[in-house]
């Protein structure tokens, strides 16, 4: 008895996407989390990037070892390689079932970390320049409250240049008068169906790359034990 090239090749050749898909997460997030143009208080609030480089590189070792595992046709590979699938596959669904009903829980912990910044004058430069930064991006003015947040002085990027957003009048100037925390959230929001899609697909494939790598390794045995 032999075991089967084609799922041996197959749970390879997955693995072997699995394993660049990995190189990609891992050099997309470590090049995002170097970048100069990162802003401090969107990965304050929004923590993705760190989680993003811890998943590419348990994909990148889950990968060789499931390329090792099948093309030496080594059982103690597989196993490890199934393992870590069937943990990440938990870990993911925990992850969606989180996602899709804490919701609310989300958005606390976002007004918590927004709550931080206040008062905007006891923060720093770099902060304060963050912050202007995502106020210009999201047509918002500051981080809870609005305007207010700012004090007597406030910047030019809370100036309102759409009119088609809601503004107000502060020192005879139009300025955006939505708060950023709901540019936020908003942002979230959007971005979870999209999220808890891509979670799902990666959750499909490491079904098939589960049953692949069982099927072999049940094989592999088999052959060890006629061989025997």
């Amino acid at each position: 008895m032999a075991v089967n090239k084609c799922i041996k090749y197959l749970l390879f050749l997955f693995n072997l996407l699995f394993w660049i898909s990995g190189c990609i997460i891992l050099g997309v997030s470590i090049y995002l989390k170097v970048s100069k143009d990162g802003n401090k208080i969107t990965n304050e609030v929004v923590p993705g990037i760190d989680l993003l480089i811890a998943v590419g590189v348990i994909i990148m070792v889950l990968g060789f070892l499931g390329c090792c595992g099948a093309i030496k046709e080594n059982r103690c590979l597989l196993l490890l390689f199934f393992i870590g699938l069937l943990v990440i596959f938990v870990l993911l669904l925990a992850a969606g079932i989180l996602g899709a009903v804490g919701e609310d829980k989300s958005k606390e912990w976002i007004k918590t970390r927004f709550e931080k910044l206040l008062p905007l004058r006891d923060q720093d430069a770099g902060v304060q320049t963050d912050l202007q930064k995502l106020e210009e991006e999201g047509k918002c003015c500051g981080p809870i409250n609005g305007p207010q947040d700012w004090g007597k002085t406030v910047p030019s990027s809370c100036n309102c240049k759409d009119t088609a957003q809601n503004c107000t009048l502060t020192d005879g100037r139009k300025v955006y008068s939505t708060p950023c925390i709901k540019f936020v959230t908003s942002f979230m929001e959007k971005h979870a169906v999209v999220a808890l899609a891509i979670a799902f697909a990666v959750a499909v494939l490491m079904l098939f790359g589960m049953a692949f790598a069982m099927t072999l390794y049940c094989q592999i045995g088999k052959v060890n034990a006629s061989s025997a």
